[in-house]
């Protein structure tokens, strides 16, 4: 290399160092801007009646992109009913609390790691919540008596010891996937109707017992390598998705037989299972209901094939 290459390829480096470090340093200023009056004004938006029907005021607000480290000038706009504060470097939610009339909270891609005073508590009218892509590693301090959806997924958390029936009573969807769940115990939401555990570590099926109102089970990407712990209480399952796990073969999946009566979609591909002979035979077999295996739909001659082996087995076993 000569002289002149060097001398430019050191101006590149040089150039590419000073420009990260102008950009940690604006970031530095980013991260310390707290919550204007001006910028709350500037997201205001959907002007409704007030609680007494006499006077109007602004309930949706939209602060994402801001770069805000503190939102403590939100707790005045006691009228909203739609926050949302994605994209910001928020570590402190208490704020919050007092926005007794809110429906709607997003809060996506910050950096929160606990719930500071249990900032939702006392949301009474609170429905939908989403803490995705945070820092959260448990669920301490975390409720919500009117959600019924809840995303925490892309987070970090390794135990849901809080998610208790007594604090999320009303709570239908579970959003949880990109965790670092290793199990699917301490989840006692018997009201719970989908629930989504994608891409955690879970290796045991634990505790399922308690959903009798599930109807959708999302378990994809993690380390499944049997399907015991489903359970006949689960009345209401019609949807199970295992795709990417380890479940090796027909014996690792005799479970299904427990929820076949409703079970009516079962997701198994990325299993080696899957790359077995007669694969979707043996679990239309086992599963006589199901309406889609993987991608496709059950056609009539899969399942008239499946109850001709049926019979003849049990002609056999006469």
């Amino acid at each position: 290399m000569s002289k002149e290459d060097e001398d430019a390829v050191l101006s590149d480096v040089e150039g590419e160092e000073e420009a990260h470090q102008e950009g940690a340093e604006e970031d530095e200023k980013v991260q310390g801007c707290p919550l204007t009056q001006e910028t709350i004004v500037r997201g205001l938006s959907l002007l409704c009646h007030t609680g007494n029907g006499l006077g109007h005021a602004f309930v949706k607000v939209d602060l994402k992109d801001n770069g805000l480290n503190d939102i403590a000038a939100i707790g005045s706009y006691t009228c909203l009913r739609f926050v949302d504060v994605s994209n910001n470097h928020l570590t402190d939610l208490s704020p919050l609390a007092s926005l007794t009339q809110l429906l709607w909270l997003k809060v996506d891609n910050n950096a929160v790691e606990c719930f500071i005073g249990q900032p939702f508590a006392q949301l009474t009218y609170l429905q939908w919540l989403s803490i995705a892509s945070n820092r959260l590693a448990d669920l301490d301090g975390l409720a919500g008596p009117a959600l019924e959806s809840l995303n925490l997924a892309g987070n970090g958390i390794q135990r849901v010891n809080g998610l208790q029936s007594g604090c999320f009573a009303n709570l239908v969807t579970l959003e949880l996937r990109g965790n670092q769940l290793d199990t699917t115990d301490s989840i006692n939401l018997p009201n719970l109707r989908e629930l989504y555990l994608a891409q955690n570590v879970i290796e045991h099926l634990d505790g399922l017992e308690k959903f009798e109102r599930l109807t959708t089970l999302h378990l994809r990407d993690n380390k499944l390598e049997t399907l015991d712990g489903l359970s006949p209480n689960m009345k209401c399952l019609q949807y199970l998705n295992v795709r990417g796990n380890a479940i090796l073969d027909e014996n690792a999946v005799r479970g299904l037989a427990l929820v076949s009566k409703t079970l009516r979609a079962l997701v198994l591909s990325g299993n080696p299972l899957a790359e077995m002979k007669d694969y979707r035979l043996s679990l239309l077999i086992l599963l006589p209901q199901l309406e889609r295996l993987d991608k496709d739909l059950v056609n009539p001659e899969e399942r008239a094939e499946a109850r001709g082996m049926v019979l003849t087995e049990e002609e056999f076993e006469q």
